[in-house]
């Protein structure tokens, strides 16, 4: 696919989620990525479900468009064509624990050393420094001890973790932005850098709001289920038909919402300013609810939409996959099969770009070291350097 980054070679060393969300977001740019995987087995995703004719759907979403070439970096036959294509490569990526690429002669200093202007994107649990950097980690485990956990679920029960992996994904996101600031960096005559990104970092990075309660207060924030810890109203409450939510991040809509459910609320000293409303926030969720249980939650996103408030349904995700505002957006495509037919559903690209072509679908996923042939007859034609 065309697009910014097109003419841009990424040797895509990375398995499981981090990596590879980084990897995808730079193919949707534009990027070519040639992954480099374990031979016999891949990237540990080509076994994970769900399957469809016996190939993972998980592993498709998250690698597609991509080129698959398998290379054991301890063989002497493969390590001569992983260094040609090194020789090519503006970016590459691994996820490896510290101190692998170390032991296989390709970490950051010797690459370094040998292309200066290569970009070295790492992501870990723990990071490249530290005394636990060479800890392995998943993503259950930084959101636990990154706090995430901490915040997420209902008041006075166990900890909950984020449904989506954003211990991986966030960690995906923050190496994509690494990367592609090196990338300025050496288009301006720069040389390149080492990006190294740490899951537990990332989590961190995640908790603004918290962090700043506890700095403030001394107290770390509990659970607040739904509820935003510090304004009200902003939370789900009870319609006829069951939930909604309704988020009034300040005094205008708070009025605004008052006029719209007609509740003379919006000069009450409880209610009038934000703090007050938060100290009184459940007796204020029972008087929201008086009024909205009469009615279903469509007539209520309805007129507080109208009143521009901000609200909305809790849908599930086969709900979201027919939004109307998703689909507008072309946020879900097709995932091809290697006939041309659609064969999975994916999220589309997020970051629209005015001269980035933007698909309703997807090339495949490789097979494992499928794309061997070409490249190396790539290589052969390919003006090194």
């Amino acid at each position: 696919m065309p697009g910014p980054l097109d003419g841009t070679l990424i040797l895509d060393l990375t398995h499981v989620l981090a990596g590879p969300y980084a990897s995808m977001t730079l193919a949707d740019l534009g990027a070519r990525v040639i992954k480099v995987e374990r031979p016999g087995t891949g990237d540990d995703t080509r076994a994970f479900p769900p399957f469809k004719d016996g190939e993972s759907a998980y592993f498709a979403a998250i690698n597609h468009g991509k080129e698959s070439i398998a290379l054991d970096l301890k063989s002497p036959e493969d390590r001569a064509i992983f260094d040609r294509l090194l020789a090519r490569a503006d970016i590459l990526l691994e996820n490896y624990r510290p101190g692998v690429m170390e032991r296989l002669g390709y970490g950051w200093e010797a690459l370094n050393a040998r292309h200066p202007k290569l970009i070295y994107g790492a992501v870990s649990g723990f990071g490249h420094t530290g005394p636990e950097a060479e800890r392995p980690a998943y993503d259950m485990v930084v959101q636990a001890r990154g706090g995430v956990m901490s915040i997420t679920g209902e008041r006075d029960r166990e900890p909950v973790r984020v449904g989506a992996s954003i211990g991986d994904i966030v960690a995906g996101m923050f190496l994509v932005q690494g990367v592609l600031a090196a990338r300025l960096e050496v288009e301006r005559g720069g040389k390149g850098q080492k990006i190294d990104i740490s899951m537990l970092d990332s989590q961190l990075a995640l908790l603004e709001h918290a962090i700043a309660i506890t700095t403030v207060t001394g107290e770390p924030p509990r659970p607040s289920g739904a509820r935003h810890p510090s304004i009200t109203p902003f939370e789900t409450f009870h319609a006829e038909d069951g939930l909604f939510v309704i988020a009034a991040g300040n005094d205008p809509l708070f009025a605004k919402l008052c006029t719209a459910l007609q509740l003379p609320l919006a000069g009450d000293p409880r209610f009038a300013t934000n703090p007050a409303r938060c100290q009184n926030a459940r007796l204020l969720k029972r008087l929201i609810e008086a009024v909205t249980l009469d009615r279903p939650k469509a007539h209520w996103i309805d007129l507080l939409t109208r009143a521009g408030v901000p609200t909305g349904p809790i849908q599930n995700v086969a709900e979201v996959l027919q939004d109307p505002q998703i689909r507008a957006r072309n946020m879900v495509v097709d995932i091809l099969d290697r006939d041309g037919a659609p064969a999975y559903i994916a999220a589309g690209n997020p970051i629209k770009m005015s001269a980035l072509p933007d698909p309703k679908t997807r090339a495949p996923a490789p097979a494992l070291d499928e794309n061997r042939a070409a490249i190396l007859a790539w290589l052969d034609r390919a003006p090194e350097g």
